[in-house]
């Protein structure tokens, strides 16, 4: 195997599609991409190098065929510097013959990344895949020395839900609550949903985002990053902004992203000003209408709870999502690898780990 940085934007979308391996692949590596989430698209690498971050965009080849791609971001905060592999390596499925073959597609990256980690002052690699959550895949990471990280940045756990049956059958597999809420708030001349696409937009949904913020006591995305993640997506018309009014008042708003064929639930804001009007669940419906318009087959609900301890500060949002209809998905948790070696680099590394240990524990996560 060997690796090529990727400068071609049509060259990773058309792997990560599918589309290249019908068109160069040989028959024998022909597979499509097995996972995948916009954390892989071209787009986000746009979006941080926007943000002020270096990139990379890494193709590892097979005779001469794409078989996985993994963006790169080295990542330079107060609790260290790292090269971060978001939702990554994207590969394509096992294939006949290449039993080992993420092993030998990660094992090929990781020696790039050493290599990039020398120039930069680099203590750790961090990668959150996007493997399935079972032995073998968790017994790649660890015979290459990573260990579980003590935090995740991007969602481990997800809900996902197949929108490629007609309306009426998804109506049918949502939880009767979550249905009724529909019907009830389609029929409540009060609400309206509406979308935009106007950048100036963004700080609407900033302000509602603040009044979660306040009442979760958590680090929001800056408007600066709302603004990019909007900006980056926007001009391929992956991007839109979805607002839900009660009585003229704004009262929920979300961002979806659509790309390669799956929509993404990824920012979201609610007032709690009324409680018992169905805002939020008319909003999510009309969503997906949306992403079902844009030929999508799967709406992705984004992060979860990882377990059903109603205490989980994600409880309420999970039960919300998951009365929609749909199933979990579980990846290989955040994995560190730790670099050097040396006492100076180790000490790095565990300064990191112990200071994330610790807000892990204050989230209550």
């Amino acid at each position: 195997m060997i690796i090529k940085e990727i400068n071609e934007k049509s060259i990773w979308e058309d792997f990560l599609s599918g589309v290249e391996e019908l068109r160069s692949s040989p028959p024998s590596l022909r597979s499509v991409c097995e996972e995948k989430t916009f954390l892989s698209s071209w787009n986000w690498g746009e979006f941080n190098r926007m943000m002020g971050n270096k990139i990379w965009r890494l193709g590892i080849y097979e005779d001469n065929s794409l078989v996985a791609v993994a963006l790169i971001v080295k990542i330079q905060a107060k609790r260290g510097t790292f090269l971060f592999l978001p939702h990554g390596p994207a590969s394509v499925k096992a294939m006949a013959g290449k039993p080992n073959i993420k092993y030998e597609i990660l094992k090929t990256l990781l020696e790039e990344l050493k290599e990039i980690a020398k120039e930069g002052k680099v203590s750790f690699i961090r990668a959150a895949p996007i493997w399935e959550r079972n032995e073998e895949n968790i017994k790649v990471f660890k015979d290459l020395g990573f260990r579980p990280a003590p935090i995740h940045i991007h969602p481990e756990v997800t809900w996902e839900l197949d929108i490629t049956s007609p309306e009426e059958d998804l109506l049918m597999n949502m939880r009767k609550t979550t249905r009724y809420l529909i019907r009830q708030a389609e029929k409540n001349k009060d609400i309206e949903i509406y979308q935009s696409q106007n950048l100036s937009d963004i700080e609407i949904f900033n302000k509602l985002y603040q009044e979660v913020v306040d009442r979760h006591h958590f680090v929001p995305f800056s408007l600066n990053y709302l603004k990019n993640e909007f900006s980056t997506f926007s001009p391929d018309n992956q991007i839109s902004l979805f607002f839900g009014k009660y009585k003229g008042e704004i009262v929920a708003s979300a961002f979806i992203i659509f790309w390669s064929k799956k929509a993404f639930y990824h920012q979201a804001a609610l007032s709690l000003k009324y409680p018992k009007i169905p805002v939020s669940y008319l909003l999510q419906w009309r969503a997906i209408q949306e992403a079902k318009k844009r030929d999508c087959k799967v709406y992705n609900f984004w992060g979860i709870a990882p377990n059903e301890d109603p205490r989980h500060p994600w409880a309420g949002l999970t039960l919300f999502k998951m009365g929609f209809g749909g199933y979990k998905k579980e990846y290989v948790k955040t994995q560190d690898l730790p670099l050097g070696g040396g006492w100076v680099s180790s000490k790095k590394y565990w300064l990191t780990f112990i200071f994330e240990k610790l807000r892990k524990t204050k989230r209550g996560l």
